[in-house]
């Protein structure tokens, strides 16, 4: 799994034109599903998350999402497996089948949910517009496999 993690004053999502989900303070995060991502994963990724000390207390980043009580926003994001090595379009065979990823995607948000935190999240396979206000900046990448 890959995941794009912003740290946020405030995020939202339009899903379809309509829906409207949103946060304050938290972490945006930008979730990518590979072809053999597994459930051990998800938590692996999702503890990661959960304890990166990204936010500032002073001038150093001490402090967990968990620590400032801050919310999450969760969108899956396939393009984050592509390959552009060859060619000029993207190829994305590296990107789980969108049935596995979807359960992965869910098992992730049902995961966070469980931790007691503000979460939101898009909609798995829907066309979304995404807007934030990075604070910091403070942009991070997470890579279970590396």
């Amino acid at each position: 799994m890959k995941a794009v993690i912003q740290r946020v004053l405030k995020a939202s999502v339009l899903i379809e034109k309509h829906d409207q989900r949103s946060i304050d303070h938290g972490l945006l995060i930008l979730l990518g599903i590979g072809r053999f991502d597994k459930l051990e994963d998800v938590i692996q990724l999702a503890n990661k998350i959960l304890n990166l000390r990204i936010f500032s207390q002073g001038n150093k980043m001490n402090e967990s999402v968990l620590d400032v009580r801050g919310s999450l926003l969760i969108v899956s994001q396939f393009t984050l497996y592509a390959d552009c090595k060859k060619g000029n379009r993207p190829s994305f065979i590296n990107a789980a089948p969108s049935v596995h990823a979807k359960k992965i995607y869910n098992e992730f948000v049902n995961y966070m949910h469980q931790h007691q935190i503000n979460c939101k999240s898009g909609e798995f396979g829907a066309h979304m517009e995404v807007s934030l206000v990075n604070d910091g900046p403070v942009t991070l990448i997470v890579d279970t496999k590396e």
